[in-house]
């Protein structure tokens, strides 16, 4: 009996092509890298050469103990609802070569013979069910092709199974993937180096590359996968490319396109995305967040246009400009003042531009009032240098100001007013992003100040004699080199502050002043259930020559809660520290319980003139309250009632956080 060279079926190779957007879902069919590739036209092949070898295979005769009774084998009907499909007795099943020789690898022939479901010696079987087990042959992922071959011997038909297995692996070429890294794909097939390439594992690692895409917020995936001669596999990754980027104003109002008053390139240098970078979600949204904090765009969308059949995209942003300036005024609370029927209310008026000239520039101009305080401030800034692609911003200041010195030089004699400390400064300060959630600043900073009387006449002694300023005169004068450093690391559960601050004062003429200051906050929250605990720190220290006015002034609101300001003492240096347990009562409100401590750490006495020590002030003392915060436009809203080590206590208002 010989072979039926007519009956063969071979499956098509492992080539994978990228099936078209717009083509028609196949019929169902077992797909291994369904959910990445398409591989429909394998089960269409099989479907073919099945029809194939069952016009071919001969009907043998069943035999029956009953001609009345019906056949034990029972007939089933095709998929389609047609006539019977039927069936053939198999005496014998085998897998063989493609040459009809066995297996080199006995383990490849057991895991074909392993696939087989209905395909058994002595079974009878229909075409339907020899199509289904050449399917899963070939989804085990280790055979380039399958050929079912019937042979007519002796003892009846012999199915044979010729498989052609995979090549080993040897390589791989990865193209067009210019964001995936090349380790990640080194991973995936550090150990298959020798072995049979299994379709399987390239499914999982196709997979594995999309969810890494997909994971990033970026548009890309593999389109096709082949195995080359020589065991090498060929992968292309298909990423969206940015093709041009283009910027739309709309009107607040209707909604239509209209002109901008902001110089398309400032928008266009405060993107990452560029033309020619792979699309990246995550990265746009980014980019969208970062245009809004610029403070002159009410709306920002950016939407994605494709471009022709390529993988590129063209990105159109939408940009609704905010009102770039105006006159406002407000209110606010003085730490400085804290007797009297108006303690410490002042009154502001302010002009702002936030877009000066449609570069983002920010001019602000303000004058506050209050009993005794009053404070002019211009400012301008550059929020990035033009040139500078380090992110460096620029600011130009000059400030007049009238402080109370009470946080010093309180508790004056009746008979005598209160002192206010008077400031002329002027400064320029740069700066920039260190990194992520670190940023620096450096400045220089000219500093005219002096005391004055309720008269608004120049003093340098106060009622107990205590020296006013560090010079003698009137006035001192100072050229402060600053540098600050900040890190912040804000989230819903928790938020980390950490601001660390240096200032040098430079004597290039004689008479100004020469000293060191350097000071430390760091504030750190945690989430506990439905609770937050919030720790702060902060402390400082001055050497050299520096007036009174400058020590570091200990109570109050923003230090130890339940003493007046000033009133725990003043210092070269201090250490202050809070805790806070606040819980969120309802709706905008919230409920806080706090303990606050705070010294001058023995430094009180080396203050010129010791102003503390003439006025009695401890020197450290504690503070304990609750109280409860409303959020608002501002800030929070708090309002504190506090006890301290002396059995005092005092309310506190105050508009923000806690410095």
């Amino acid at each position: 009996m010989g072979r039926r060279p007519d009956v063969r079926f071979v499956s098509s190779g492992v080539k994978l092509p990228s099936a078209p957007a717009s083509a028609p879902s196949p019929a169902p069919a077992p797909a291994l890298l369904s959910a990445a590739l398409p591989f429909a036209h394998i089960g269409r092949a099989i479907d073919a050469a099945a029809r194939r070898l069952g016009s071919c295979l001969p009907r043998v005769p069943v035999a029956r103990a009953d001609p009345a009774a019906p056949p034990p084998l029972a007939r089933r009907h095709g998929k389609d609802g047609g006539g019977p499909e039927e069936r053939v007795l198999i005496s014998e099943v085998a897998v063989r070569g493609k040459d009809g020789e066995p297996l080199e690898r006995a383990e490849l022939e057991a895991a074909a013979a392993a696939a087989l479901r209905a395909c058994r010696p002595n079974a009878a079987l229909t075409v339907r069910e020899v199509q289904e087990d050449v399917h899963r042959i070939v989804e085990s992922g280790l055979f380039r092709s399958c050929m079912p071959v019937a042979v007519d011997t002796r003892d009846g038909i012999r199915l044979v199974f010729e498989v052609e297995p995979n090549q080993d692996f040897h390589g791989l070429v990865c193209e067009g993937a210019n964001m995936l890294p090349s380790k990640f794909l080194e991973d995936a097939f550090r150990d298959r180096h020798g072995k049979i390439i299994n379709i399987r594992h390239l499914d999982k690692v196709i997979k594995s590359v999309n969810g890494w895409y997909q994971e990033r917020g970026l548009t890309g995936l593999v389109s096709y996968a082949e195995i080359l001669s020589g065991g090498v596999l060929r992968l292309q990754v298909s990423e969206a490319e940015v093709n041009n980027i283009s910027i739309r104003f709309l009107d607040r109002k209707t909604g239509e396109p209209t002109l901008g008053k902001t110089q398309p390139e400032t928008i266009l240098r405060q993107l990452t995305t560029k033309k020619g970078q792979a699309y990246n979600r995550a990265q746009v949204k980014r980019d969208v967040e970062t245009i809004l904090t610029m403070g002159i765009m009410e709306d920002v969308t950016i939407i994605p246009q494709p471009v022709g059949d390529s993988n590129k995209v063209d990105l159109v942003m939408n940009l609704v400009e905010r009102p770039s300036g105006g006159f406002s005024a407000g209110g606010g609370i003085s730490s400085g003042i804290t007797n009297g029927p108006l303690s410490g209310l002042i009154g502001s008026f302010a002009y702002s531009h936030r877009n000066v000239f449609g570069r983002n520039k920010k001019l602000n101009l303000s004058l506050e009032r209050g009993q005794i305080d009053s404070i002019f401030r211009l400012n301008f800034t550059d929020p990035w240098i033009d040139g500078d692609n380090k992110r460096t911003s620029r600011t130009v200041m000059v400030q007049n100001s009238r402080t109370p010195g009470t946080l010093v030089h309180g508790g004056d004699h009746p008979d005598h007013g209160p002192i206010t400390i008077g400031r002329v400064t002027a400064g320029l300060e740069y700066s920039r992003p260190f990194r992520p959630k670190w940023s620096g600043t450096l400045g220089l900073i000219f500093q005219h100040a002096g005391a004055r009387d309720d008269k608004g006449s120049p003093v340098i002694r106060d009622f107990y004699n205590s020296q006013l300023t560090a010079s003698g005169h009137d006035y001192d004068d100072t050229l402060l080199a600053k540098f600050e450093s900040v890190y912040t690391d804000s989230g819903d559960h928790s938020s980390t502050m950490f601001v660390f601050n240096i200032e040098q004062g430079l004597p290039v003429l004689p008479e100004w002043l020469s000293f060191n200051r350097v000071t430390a906050r760091l504030r750190q929250g945690y989430e506990i259930g439905p609770a937050r605990l919030l720790l702060s720190a902060s402390g400082g220290h001055v050497e050299g020559n520096f007036p009174p006015h400058e020590a570091f002034a200990i109570g109050g609101t923003n230090s130890v809660r339940g003493y007046e300001e000033g009133a725990v003492g003043s210092g070269r240096s201090y250490a202050v520290g809070s805790g806070e347990v606040s819980c969120r009562l309802f709706g905008p409100l919230e409920g806080v319980i706090f303990g606050d401590y705070g010294s001058d750490l023995g430094s009180g006495p080396k203050v010129p003139g010791d102003p503390a020590g003439a006025r009695g002030k401890p020197g450290s003392g504690y503070g304990y309250g609750v109280g409860v915060r409303v959020d608002s436009p501002l800030g929070p809203l708090r309002l504190e009632y506090a006890f301290n080590d002396k059995q005092a206590s005092r309310f506190h208002f105050g508009v923000g956080y806690r410095n």
